[in-house]
C-alpha cells in the first residue's frame, strides 16, 4: 500500500533548531520523528512511501535513503532549484501541490493512500481508519481528535454532520465561537479521484484550498474522530513537551534508549561520570560519550545528547541539551533548550550565545576556548543570569 509523508516545510515556528535541521529530523531521544512515522506505516502495510522534500532536503534523504533498513521503499520529490552558486534552494509548492507534482511525474497513487505530516508523533490504528473511509465511500477523510474545549483556539477545527460529512472549518477559533472540539491532526486518507480537484503547476494547500473546495462542491468528504496518541511538534514548546512526555512515560510508543544505570537514569555508551560525585535525579537521558564532571547537578526530566560536556558545578534542570554541547563551570540551565550556538527558553525565545560573546558558558564541546579573567567570567554570568554569587 502507498503513502506520502509531507516533509517540505521550513519549520519556521521551531527555529533555531530548523536553521540546520528539517522538522522531520528533529530527534525524540536520538531518533528522528519521521522514523516513528515509517514504523507506523510499515506496521499497517504501507510500504511504498513518497516523501516531498525541500528545506534541507539532503538531511532527510541521506538518513532514510531508499528505506531498505526501515523495511519500506522510499522515494523523494524535491521542490526547489539549484541557484547560481550551485546550492539547493527549497521552494515548497504546498501540501496538495506536492501530491500533484508526484502524480504528474507518473501516476503513483492508484488506490486508497495515506498522507501524513512529517512532524508529529502518532500511535493510530491506520487499518481501522482506512476501513471506515472505504465504508463511507469517501474521496477524502480527515482523522480528527477531540481536545478539551479550552484548547481549540490552538488548532484548526473540523465541523461535521451526524454522519461524519465535513461541513465547515474553523481556523483557531475562540472557545466561545468553536462549533466543535474535533481538530485536524494532519492525517488524511485519499482516493486517486481527489486529483481531479488539485491544479497542476501551482502552489496549492490541502487544508486551506483543497478541503474548502471539496466542501463547496459537496464531494463525499468525511472526518472521523479517533482516540489515539498524537503529539504535534509545531513549535518549540511542543517539542519540549514531547521530550518531557517520553521521559515521564506519558508517550507510550516511544522507548527511552540506552541502559538504565539507576532508577530513571538512562545512558548511552561510555558516559564518563563518577556517579558518587554528581547529583542526578531522573528521569534523565544522557547520550553516549558524554562527560559529566564532578559536582555537576542534573534534575529531570532532562535530556543531554551524545558527546556533550557538563562542567563542574553546572546545573541542568528540566532542560534539553543537543549533541556536542559544552556547559561551562557553574552554568545553571533551568527550563532551557541548548541547540548549537542557541539557548532557547520554553516560549521559544532564543539567545545566540556566539553573537552575544557568551561562548565561555555554552559552546561546542569540540572547541578550544580562550581563557577568561575572573572579571570577564563574572560579567558574562551576570548577563546570562547564571551567576551563583
Amino acid at each position: 500500500m502507498k503513502a506520502m509523508i509531507l516533509a517540505a516545510g521550513k519549520g519556521t515556528r521551531v527555529r533555531p533548531i530548523t536553521y540546520t535541521m528539517p522538522k522531520p529530523m528533529m530527534p525524540i531521544l536520538q531518533k528522528p520523528v519521521m522514523e516513528f512515522l515509517l514504523e507506523l506505516l510499515r506496521q499497517h502495510g504501507f510500504d511504498q512511501i513518497l516523501v516531498n522534500v525541500s528545506h534541507l532536503a539532503e538531511e532527510i534523504e541521506n538518513y532514510f535513503r531508499d528505506g531498505q533498513r526501515f523495511g519500506v521503499q522510499i522515494a523523494y520529490s524535491f521542490e526547489g532549484k539549484i541557484d547560481d552558486d550551485g546550492k539547493l534552494v527549497g521552494e515548497a509548492i504546498g501540501s496538495a501541490g506536492g501530491m500533484r507534482r508526484i502524480q504528474d511525474f507518473s501516476p503513483f497513487f492508484d488506490d486508497t493512500f495515506i498522507v501524513l505530516c512529517g512532524d508529529a508523533l502518532i500511535d493510530l490504528d491506520l487499518t481501522a481508519a482506512v476501513k471506515w473511509h472505504r465504508a463511507k465511500g469517501s474521496i477524502a477523510t480527515i482523522i480528527t481528535k477531540s481536545v478539551p474545549k479550552e484548547e481549540v483556539s490552538s488548532y484548526g477545527v473540523v465541523v461535521t454532520d451526524e454522519e461524519g460529512r465535513v461541513k465547515a472549518f474553523q481556523e483557531k477559533p475562540s472557545t466561545e465561537e468553536a462549533l466543535s472540539t474535533n481538530i485536524n491532526t494532519g492525517i488524511y486518507i485519499f482516493e486517486p479521484e481527489v486529483f481531479n480537484y488539485i491544479p497542476s503547476g501551482v502552489e496549492y494547500d490541502i487544508g486551506s484550498q483543497l478541503f474548502p473546495k471539496l466542501v463547496e462542491i459537496n464531494a463525499p468528504f468525511h472526518a472521523i474522530s479517533m482516540d489515539f496518541e498524537w503529539v504535534d511538534i509545531g513549535k518549540v514548546p511542543d517539542y519540549w513537551r514531547a521530550i518531557r512526555g517520553v521521559l515521564l512515560g506519558e508517550i507510550k510508543n516511544v522507548q527511552i534508549p540506552g541502559h538504565e544505570v539507576a532508577p530513571g537514569i538512562y545512558t548511552g555508551l561510555n558516559v564518563a561520570v563518577d556517579w558518587d560525585k554528581v547529583d542526578i535525579s531522573g528521569p534523565v537521558y544522557i547520550g553516549g560519550m558524554t562527560r559529566i564532571e564532578d559536582g555537576a547537578k542534573i534534575v529531570g526530566p532532562a535530556m543531554i545528547g551524545p558527546n556533550c560536556w557538563i562542567c563542574s558545578g553546572a546545573t541542568v534542570e528540566n532542560s534539553v541539551i543537543f549533541e556536542w554541547s559544552r556547559l561551562g563551570p557553574g552554568v545553571r540551565l533551568v527550563d532551557k533548550l541548548v541547540f548549537g550556538r542557541y539557548c532557547v527558553d520554553k516560549t521559544g525565545a532564543a539567545i545566540d550565545v556566539q553573537a552575544a560573546a557568551l561562548d565561555w558558558l555554552i559552546t561546542d564541546a569540540r572547541q578550544t576556548l580562550p581563557p577568561h579573567t575572573p572579571l570577564e567570567r563574572q560579567a558574562i554570568e551576570e548577563l546570562l543570569g547564571t551567576s551563583t554569587n
